[in-house]
């Protein structure tokens, strides 16, 4: 009898991981986030990214740098000047996929003007759009994980995508 109901536990765990938790895994692939992202590029004329383990590796590293407390903040360099990379970020308090986070940044374009390449309004945000859609651009990392803030009844996901531009000199 203790061996059935320790078998059904385990079934019943097995069963729970996989309706919740491997949904989540299979929209924060590398792929995903490409195809997002060349997505939105294609739309405007602008060649596609490809998907860097060392960008990926870097938004992962500060990611987990954030953990503590969740802030939605790019990343510094030792003196707080800017990173050495582009970077979007994304919170959700439900549920995000890769292809939602994009598309958040990507629905920005409304809000920038492409004869000043400037932000249409000084107020409005559309830096994430640029950063999706930008010609220099050549190589993309995310990281999607959840948190928690228990204290403050926060919770959802969290996305950081960290983008590699050429430049030329």
């Amino acid at each position: 009898m203790k061996i059935f109901i320790q078998s059904r536990n385990l079934i019943l765990a097995t069963t729970i991981f996989l309706v919740f938790i491997a949904p989540i895994k299979s929209q924060d692939r590398p792929e995903d986030f490409l195809a997002a992202h060349n997505e939105a590029r294609a739309a405007v004329g602008v060649g596609p990214l490809t998907w860097d383990v060392r960008v990926a590796l870097y938004a992962t590293t500060y990611a987990n740098q954030r953990r503590g407390d969740c802030a939605l903040k790019n990343s510094e360099g030792p003196n707080g000047e800017p990173g050495p990379y582009g970077e979007n970020l994304a919170w959700n308090s439900a549920s995000m996929s890769a292809a939602e986070a994009v598309e958040a940044w990507v629905n920005q374009k409304s809000d920038y003007d492409y004869n000043s390449n400037t932000c249409a309004d000084p107020l409005t945000k559309c830096l994430s759009y640029t950063q999706v859609v930008w010609r220099n651009s050549v190589k993309l990392g995310c990281m999607l994980f959840i948190y928690k803030l228990i204290m403050i009844g926060l919770f959802g996901p969290v996305v950081f995508c960290t983008i590699f531009m050429r430049v030329f000199l």
